[in-house]
């Protein structure tokens, strides 16, 4: 390990290249999780060079330190500005590339507190290594909200995915959650329903652009701490994100807001399973704390 970020990408130095790093978040094993890229020094690139960056990378999304925010006291957390990008556009927050970049920051730095200046806003993040050197991420996302989605929204996002009213859970209600982005959730009623997602790509696309969704949230409850989850994401160019730290800080705040959650508690979302890069993430929900803590690992891939 190094104390600095050089032999990638300095943040401090705008001449190095903006190589992009790739890591796998939420997950061990980097033929799961997932993908994201990484750009540590994207200080020298305008919004299209970014985009082509990230168009280029291919994943969902890349993550780029845009700056580095030197504090005046030593005491401080590390501070880091950052701007995300799928291959289409740019979006305010991703989850998952959160966690790679700030596993890929304490690989060169040293693990710690780290705070990143998102378009979202102020998320904080504390990282850890084990014995093992394996690092994980704990973020914690801007504060979460949650309302009922209303009929002309749901009609749409049903009639795209193929599914009918009946396929829903009763007792999870349809809902937007944003936790940086929104999100529409939908309970599926049956682990059936949920494997067989077989959709209309531009028609949820043009209906997720209508209503500023990001992902669409689609969740089974296997238990009350332990839910199934596959994420849409048309929008960004992409049929299906196979973790989604966005979305799971969002879903905290549906649980919250739906009192779902009583005391402070520790949610398992398995997510990927369906296509193949299974993903683990770990959300933690207090009633009284509108933020969600999400944390997972990220291992670089290649």
């Amino acid at each position: 390990m190094t104390s600095d970020l050089s032999g990638t990408s300095p943040v401090n130095h705008p001449e190095a290249p903006a190589e992009p790093l790739r890591y796998s978040a939420f997950t061990h094993d980097a033929a799961g999780g997932n993908p994201a890229g990484v750009v540590l020094d994207a200080s020298g690139l305008d919004d299209v060079a970014m985009l082509t960056i990230a168009a280029e990378v291919g994943y969902s999304e890349t993550a780029f330190v845009t700056d580095r925010v030197e504090s005046g006291s030593a005491e401080e957390p590390r501070r880091f500005r950052v701007r995300y990008f799928s291959p289409l556009a740019e979006v305010a927050f991703c989850g998952h590339a959160t966690v790679a970049l700030a596993v890929a920051l304490a690989e060169r730095l040293g693990p710690g507190e780290i705070v990143l200046d998102t378009p979202a806003g102020e998320v904080p993040v504390a990282t850890r290594m084990d014995g093992d050197g394996a690092v994980s991420a704990t973020l914690t996302s801007v504060p979460t909200r949650s309302r009922p989605a209303v009929s002309t929204e749901l009609d749409a996002a049903l009639k795209a995915l193929g599914w009918v009213p009946g396929d829903l859970d009763p007792e999870l209600p349809p809902h937007v959650a944003f936790g940086g982005n929104d999100h529409l959730v939908l309970a599926a009623g049956s682990r059936e329903r949920l494997a067989d997602l077989d959709y209309d790509f531009d028609g949820l696309a043009e209906v997720m652009r209508r209503h500023g969704w990001t992902t669409l949230d689609l969740v089974w409850r296997e238990s009350p701490e332990r839910f199934h989850a596959r994420n849409p994401f048309p929008v960004g160019g992409v049929v299906e994100d196979p973790a989604t730290g966005a979305a799971a800080a969002a879903f905290g705040g549906y649980l919250r807001t739906l009192e779902l959650v009583t005391r402070p508690a520790r949610i398992t979302i398995r997510q990927g399973e369906d296509m193949g890069r299974p993903s683990d993430l770990l959300i933690d929900v207090d009633p009284q704390d509108t933020r969600t803590r999400v944390t997972g690992q990220a291992v670089p891939i290649g």
